[in-house]
């Protein structure tokens, strides 16, 4: 008999339970909240808001706006243990790194009125939704330490084990955040790189991207066929490019190592925009057998083409030339002319993105930090990919030049004729749609074979004439 799996209940800290029970004062106005969790808000249960001291509250690691900084500071440093005063002190940083703008107008804000909307926490006190808060409630504290507006957060406590429904689960809790923070509801939005970075591990606790979406008030009446919709724009702009941006780390032999990617909005060297338009191009024309032929690809050349394009990217920026990301969507462009397709492989077989082993130590046999190991790599790497991306970029533009009605003519003859051309592999779903596109060829040429022949017997009667 099949047993149905059940989601993974999230540890309960006793002793940190006890202090939030004990220290829980009523408030004021509002004493109770209708909040977004399981159905609650759609049966209009209220919850008691109550008042805890700042400083029993914890932040959670799991915290989407910081997914990037935290994976990398685990990878690089040590893994975060949110019930040590060391791990919330790194983690406080990176929330009041991540968006210096925003938390500066949440801490003018609170400054002017004090805390407005409740927060949301677990029995045993960790911040599943009001980390910013927090975090900026401390920081005013310091600064009004008598000022009891800092010193209590007013926060809504999610049911514990003796509690009606017992404590959320994994996904549950996801699910929370989702609802409160992926939504448009003119908070701080995540940075498109951590967003991709919650989106997925969410979809990792079982939080599918269609029940993600489901979440957001804007597609709670979409069809089926419309959040397909969706769930193709959100995988193209998020999941996609974390994937290219997974390969790109392991390549470097720097799994997991998110900093070498962004820090996040304000991050003018970033490289995430660029891995958002390469993965447009590797799944729309890498991946696409048809989009290949147009563009003159091989299924041989796609490992050197990722390869040239991530050695493009690692380097960041080529002089004279447009910016990386503009560069990804040129990539096809560039394979159009076969010797530019031949720079770009050379670039993907002679240079390899990681530095030689014996390179990454200094003079007195030190390793070399990852910064330091970059520099030199740039050093050594950035005249030869400059070369091959300016060149390919040259061809590119000659092809275009000579791309004359023959030589068009010529190309679209040679595809039709190309060895994958294969009638009898085309599935059965597209017969329709391979009919339809010959009847469309055979008409496009019946009217260039009568308008080249139009010209031909015109030019003959001037001839004639004169």
């Amino acid at each position: 008999m099949t047993t149905m799996k059940k989601d993974a209940v999230r540890e309960i800290i006793e002793n940190f339970h006890d202090e939030i029970k004990k220290s829980a004062r009523k408030t004021a106005k509002p004493s109770l909240a209708v909040i977004n969790f399981r159905d609650e808000l759609q049966a209009g249960t209220e919850r008691e808001v109550v008042k805890v001291p700042v400083t029993l509250l914890r932040y959670r690691k799991e915290n989407g706006r910081i997914s990037s900084d935290v994976m990398d500071y685990e990878k690089n440093k040590r893994s975060l243990d949110e019930k040590d005063d060391a791990s919330q002190a790194v983690i406080r940083k990176f929330l009041a790194d991540k968006d210096p703008e925003k938390t500066a107008e949440l801490r003018a804000s609170m400054l002017q009125y004090g805390q407005i909307d409740p927060a949301i926490i677990t029995c045993d006190g960790f911040l599943i939704n009001g980390n910013r808060r927090k975090m900026v409630m401390e920081k005013l504290l310091d600064k009004h330490p008598n000022d009891e507006r800092f010193k209590y957060m007013k926060v809504v406590i999610l049911p514990g084990p003796d509690d009606e429904g017992g404590p959320p689960t994994l996904k549950e809790i996801e699910t929370i955040e989702n609802r409160y923070q992926l939504q448009s509801s003119g908070k701080s939005e995540y940075y498109g790189f951590d967003r991709a970075l919650s989106i997925v591990r969410k979809i990792e606790v079982g939080l599918s991207l269609e029940e993600q979406l489901r979440d957001d008030p804007n597609n709670a009446e979409k069809s089926d066929a419309e959040i397909k919709k969706v769930i193709k724009v959100y995988t193209k702009k998020y999941v996609r490019p974390l994937r290219c941006v997974n390969r790109y780390l392991d390549t470097l032999g720097r799994e997991g190592q998110y900093k070498n990617i962004s820090t996040g909005g304000t991050d003018r060297e970033g490289r995430w925009q660029a891995f958002h338009d390469y993965s447009i191009t590797y799944y729309d024309t890498f991946k696409k057998p048809n989009r290949m032929i147009e563009c003159n690809i091989e299924e041989d050349d796609v490992g050197d083409l990722e390869a040239a394009a991530f050695n493009i990217i690692r380097l960041r920026k080529i002089p004279d030339m447009p910016k990386v990301h503009e560069i990804m969507r040129k990539l096809p462009k560039y394979c159009r002319d076969n010797d530019g397709k031949k720079e770009l492989l050379k670039l993907g077989r002679d240079v390899d993105l990681k530095l030689p082993h014996d390179e990454q130590f200094d003079e007195e046999g030190n390793e070399l930090n990852p910064p330091e190991i970059d520099d030199k790599w740039v050093a050594n790497n950035k005249n030869k990919i400059a070369y091959h991306v300016n060149k390919a970029a040259h061809y590119s533009a000659e092809l275009t030049k000579k791309e004359t009605p023959i030589e068009l003519m010529r190309a679209a003859l040679k595809k039709l004729m190309h060895e994958n051309m294969k009638l009898d592999e085309i599935n059965v779903a597209d017969y329709s749609i391979a009919r339809n596109l010959a009847v469309d060829i055979k008409n496009r040429a019946k009217e260039i074979e009568q308008t080249m022949y139009d010209f031909k017997k015109n030019f003959k009667k001037l001839r004639k004439k004169k």
